[in-house]
């Protein structure tokens, strides 16, 4: 059985993060810093240096129980933040080298995805939970850059929680 391992935490800015994670075919996570005062709270700048005209911006709202896996991409990088609620992140490579991080509003963090990674994301808790993403290659309806699996596969990877 392999190891989960923690998402890394990358300290500096998405466009160095971007490079780290597709140089070491891993991906990062980046925590944010929240603006709040008494009207609430922002997330602001977080994908400075990143953004690109082919890339695409979406949002996906997850309910509770859902599993969102296994998928991946060759050609674009994923730019996961969790806006609502909470998410496990699960990522894996064919070598079975495999990681997860917990995002959302307790922990508001970006994880960069490289290609080639396989990832999805499971809903923690009893709260729907949003997901804000960029994907750096607009999506192709004729030609889809997504390779799928069943989310119970690699059979080693628990989307539930774990008793720690």
């Amino acid at each position: 059985m392999a190891k989960v391992e923690s998402i890394p935490v990358f300290q500096g800015p998405a466009a160095e993060a971007f490079a780290a994670a597709t140089q070491r075919r891993e991906p990062v996570l980046v925590s944010i810093p929240l603006f709040s005062d008494d009207r609430g709270w922002s997330i602001m700048n977080q994908l400075q240096g990143v953004l690109s005209p082919g890339g695409q911006l979406n949002v996906s709202l997850q309910y509770p129980g859902v599993i969102k896996a296994w998928h991946r991409h060759q050609l674009q990088t994923d730019f996961w933040i969790c806006v609502r609620g909470e998410i496990k992140v699960g990522v894996h490579r064919e070598d079975d080298r495999a990681w997860m991080a917990v995002i959302g509003e307790h922990r508001p963090s970006l994880v960069i995805i490289p290609p080639s990674l396989w990832h999805g994301a499971a809903t923690v808790g009893h709260e729907p939970a949003s997901l804000l993403y960029y994907v750096t290659h607009a999506y192709n309806a004729a030609k889809p850059d997504e390779e799928r699996r069943a989310f119970d596969v690699p059979a080693w990877f628990s989307w539930t929680p774990q008793p720690r």
